[in-house]
């Protein structure tokens, strides 16, 4: 195996080709490690809640305070990663969550810990999480080529699941011995992933030719991207109104176990065992089903799975039933969160990606957010087995309602930067910071083709407000039928060079469509105005 940048030509059709590149397996090992230990907290604070204090709310606020910070940040932490060092911000974070993880450790340890502090010890936990989980997504591009990148984030998502396999079963035997032992052995797995990052050289990126973006507006350019990308907007619809109703299982699963089924910790570890076993299973028989059903088909599958497992857990048949309906939640819970996982990414130039990602993320952990307090609180009122029956009924009508939002139409898009845009032309120095700035560009139409270009112009419009314009429009010349005008506006002379360099082939496709249109002998005339300088008053001083 190789260490060094991944290309294309090292691309293999396998599902395991991900393998032979030796960053990607080494990483992958350690997070697996990682994440082994991450559900033994699970495990462990879900259980030491229903403990302190069995109520249905309380239970679910350990899984509130888990999401809750990845909701909250992490779209901060996508903007973060976009304009930092991806590698020394993972080592930063990673170190934190160790010394975070071994702390509450020896409160639980010392029999120091509460329910407030648990809470906030998690939520801790969680902000780390939130801060790495758009990086982790976002250098996976940078271990394995694109041939092999489905492959790869599929081999991630069996890597979280071997580790729910894995760590809730250890979880709760270790329980046993002692509560504090989940939080120990957290706290040592985040050593590996230390170790590993640490080992890892990832490839030199070219040198940036423009300085970097400050946090707010990177932020506010990965929330312009997704609001003006189609296919990302619509993968968050389907994952919200998959994520929204499938919380309730996650989050009520301590007390399925301890209330409704009557056990004890080891009834728990194995149901989540189960589930991870289930997914690592779904792993491997996915691609046959996604061969014969494509994703949309996959992801309704997923969640017809999802709501079976709830409404027989909702009835209490019993152990053995309980933990073979888990495996079935954990291979709907794969194909639904791959699908959507691949769905995003291919979604996403590389410019965006962690910030896109982290848009994602948010959209899922803020609805398993939602959902658990929802499910918590009713459960509440009306008892788990209700609940669980009502968020499964609210899971299979989320099909139907959102079955036009279409996934992976990301996939077929060349995303690599085109570069294809000429730099402006300018005759006197542009401040970077000057701005607002307006480009316009002036096509010639056939007015019999009119109409057809005008709706070919709205993809263009997408496509200039997802990379920077806040405003566009298309005019046409009263007195020259067929002469348009197309302009839109930037903040900056600095955002519209930007533009030029998030401009990819897919983007330069769409530009040749339209020029088709054009029947001018020259191409269209491209003009650049920027707003003026603001001119001092007549003895004023400028501010030092």
């Amino acid at each position: 195996m190789s260490s060094s940048p991944p290309t294309s030509t090292q691309a293999s059709p396998s599902a395991m080709a991900p393998f032979s590149h030796a960053s990607f397996t080494v990483l992958w090992l350690a997070t697996v490690l990682s994440n082994v230990g991450t559900w033994m907290h699970d495990v462990g604070a879900g259980w030491l809640m229903s403990s302190m204090a069995p109520s249905p709310l309380m239970v679910a606020l350990v899984q509130t305070a888990t999401s809750l910070p990845l909701f909250l940040f992490a779209l901060p932490a996508g903007a973060l990663a976009d304009i930092l060092d991806k590698r020394k911000l993972l080592l930063s974070v990673q170190c934190v969550l160790a010394v975070t993880a071994l702390s509450l450790g020896y409160v639980v340890y010392t029999g120091l810990i509460t329910p407030t502090l648990l809470l906030l010890f998690t939520f801790v936990m969680g902000v780390g999480a939130a801060l790495t989980a758009p990086a982790w997504q976002a250098i996976v591009p940078s271990l394995v080529p694109k041939p092999v990148l489905q492959q790869a984030v599929a081999i991630n998502s069996v890597g979280i699941n071997i580790s729910r396999a894995i760590g809730p079963a250890l979880g709760g035997l270790i329980i046993g011995i002692s509560v504090a032992m989940p939080f120990f052995s957290n706290g040592l797995s985040f050593l590996m992933v230390i170790l590993a990052l640490l080992w890892w050289k990832p490839p030199q990126k070219p040198e940036r030719l423009l300085p970097n973006e400050d946090l707010w507006g990177a932020v506010r350019a990965g929330v312009r991207y997704a609001l003006h990308s189609a296919p990302l907007k619509a993968t968050m619809a389907r994952a919200l109104g998959f994520f929204l109703f499938a919380s309730a299982y996650w989050a009520l699963l301590p007390l399925i176990a301890r209330t409704v089924l009557k056990g004890d910790a080891s009834l728990y570890g194995m149901m989540m065992g189960a589930v991870g076993v289930g997914a690592v299973s779904g792993a491997f028989i996915m691609p046959y089903f996604k061969a014969k059903l494509g994703a949309d088909k996959l992801v309704a599958l997923g969640t017809i799975g999802t709501a079976s497992a709830m409404l027989i857990l909702a009835a209490g048949f019993g152990h053995v039933v309980a933990i073979a309906v888990c495996l079935l939640a954990g291979v709907s819970w794969i194909f639904v969160l791959t699908s959507l996982n691949v769905s995003a990414q291919v979604a996403l130039p590389e410019w965006v990606r962690a910030r896109g990602l982290a848009i994602f993320v948010t959209v899922f952990f803020g609805a398993m957010s939602a959902g658990s307090i929802i499910w918590g609180q009713l459960s509440t009122k009306v008892g788990i087995p209700m609940a669980l029956t009502i968020a499964a009924c609210g899971a299979l009508l989320a099909i139907p309602l959102t079955w036009r939002n279409k996934l992976q139409m990301g996939a077929s898009l060349d995303l690599a930067p085109s570069m294809h845009w000429p730099e402006p032309v300018v005759e006197a120095q542009v401040n970077e910071d000057q701005g607002p700035v307006m480009i316009t560009v002036e096509y010639l139409i056939d007015p019999a083709k009119g109409a057809d270009f005008c709706r070919a112009a709205q993809d263009l419009r997408r496509h200039r407000q997802r990379d920077g314009a806040y405003a566009w429009g298309l005019f046409e010349d009263t007195a020259k039928p067929g002469r348009y005008l197309e302009y839109f506006l930037v903040q900056s002379w600095l955002e519209h060079l930007r533009q030029h360099h998030r401009a990819t082939r897919a983007d330069q496709d769409l530009q040749k469509n339209m020029l088709a249109f054009h029947i001018g002998e020259q191409s269209p005339l491209v003009e650049h105005f920027v707003a003026p300088k603001p001119v001092m008053p007549k003895g004023a001083k400028e501010s030092t």
